[in-house]
């Protein structure tokens, strides 16, 4: 088969790129061809493998709108491009709004690998509840109710109908393409959680107790996973992955993360989206929008200049201009922006 050609507007790709950031699915049988193979060290034998994810619905449409983002320069696209060549973590750093976990969308989008697991990180989160949740008391509670003897014994639910794989959990499963992980926000983690992970990223398996201990009389579980209504097969009580989660660990840069997270981690830093790119954004999201657009986006470049902005505040404005909320111009029209466009640095509200 031969490559897809450059369309005229869209700049050639180096030819080891997977992901070109053109927000365009690529064609399955063009994206199976093209996909590289992982380094020695990287390689796992987690199977059979299990049909392909449930697609994005409108998730990928509501994040991304129509089109990908000129923000993402040739550098970034080699960055990105670099973590799945080498199976690792994507590390994305950035502001608020610069646009870090849209790229986990975007990628998914593009590649084809269906709904993006979504997992969004606490001060309380733990890898535990990253990986799977056991209802013990549910269980208790079904034992009881069921009675005693043999035949309540077989009146009782399978113990995976109590076992909840999470969204790390999920993306560990074995299939023939990877799942997309967004972990969003890592740096609001507890400080363990970082170094928690180390062995899962290092590994791409993890154990479930609970059903290692029936694993005798119970080979094989079926379990639910993070994607709703699904639910899984697990082995011998193990999750061993086949092709390692493309993984989008986003931070705001409020942390610093230990040196041996670091090092397993392919690290991206975004910059502030420019005007060219927030015109990008606000015509991905509002393609029949005309001039317009461009003076509210340079009105949102000036009033950032005076403090932190997120790139969904300007979304906003335009969804309001594209209402009609901001005819006419006039006190109440700046009156209104300067409300919807508040700043978010920790000093806007001091003095």
């Amino acid at each position: 088969m031969t490559e897809r050609p450059t369309p005229p507007d869209e700049p050639r790709r180096p030819s080891w790129w997977i992901f070109r950031g053109t927000g365009r699915p690529m064609p399955p049988d063009e994206r199976d061809r093209r996909w590289p193979p992982p380094p020695p060290w990287r390689t796992f034998d987690g199977g059979p493998d299990l049909p392909p994810p449930p697609s994005d619905g409108q998730e990928a449409q509501r994040r991304l709108g129509s089109g990908a983002t000129k923000q993402l320069t040739t550098e970034h696209l080699s960055v990105i491009n670099a973590a799945l060549h080498l199976r690792r973590p994507l590390l994305v750093t950035g502001g608020p709004g610069s646009g870090k976990s849209t790229l986990a969308y975007l990628i998914a989008r593009e590649l084809g690998l269906g709904r993006v697991l979504r997992w969004p990180i606490t001060s309380r989160t733990t890898m535990r509840s990253g990986l799977y949740e056991y209802d013990a008391i549910g269980r208790a509670q079904a034992v009881v109710e069921s009675g005693a003897g043999a035949a309540a014994d077989r009146s009782v639910p399978p113990i995976g109908d109590f076992v909840h794989l999470g969204p790390l959990g999920t993306a560990l499963l074995p299939r023939a393409h990877p799942r997309v992980l967004l972990v969003d926000e890592l740096d609001k983690s507890d400080y363990d959680l970082p170094n928690d992970l180390l062995t899962i990223l290092e590994d791409g398996e993890f154990d479930l107790p609970e059903l290692v201990r029936v694993r005798n009389h119970e080979p094989e579980t079926m379990v639910y996973t993070a994607d709703r209504g699904d639910m899984a097969p697990i082995r011998d009580g193990i999750v061993r992955v086949h092709e390692f989660p493309i993984i989008v660990v986003t931070s705001n840069g409020e942390r610093e993360f230990p040196a041996a997270f670091l090092r397993r981690c392919v690290r991206l830093d975004v910059p502030e989206p420019d005007t060219d790119a927030l015109v990008d954004l606000v015509a991905a999201h509002f393609p029949e929008g005309d001039g317009q657009h461009r003076r509210i986006v340079e009105q949102f470049v000036a009033r950032r200049q005076q403090g932190m902005l997120a790139a969904d505040q300007l979304l906003n404005a335009a969804h309001l201009l594209t209402s009609g909320a901001l005819d006419g111009g006039g006190q109440d029209q700046a009156d209104l922006l300067a409300t919807i466009w508040r700043r978010l640095d920790p000093t806007a509200n001091l003095g």
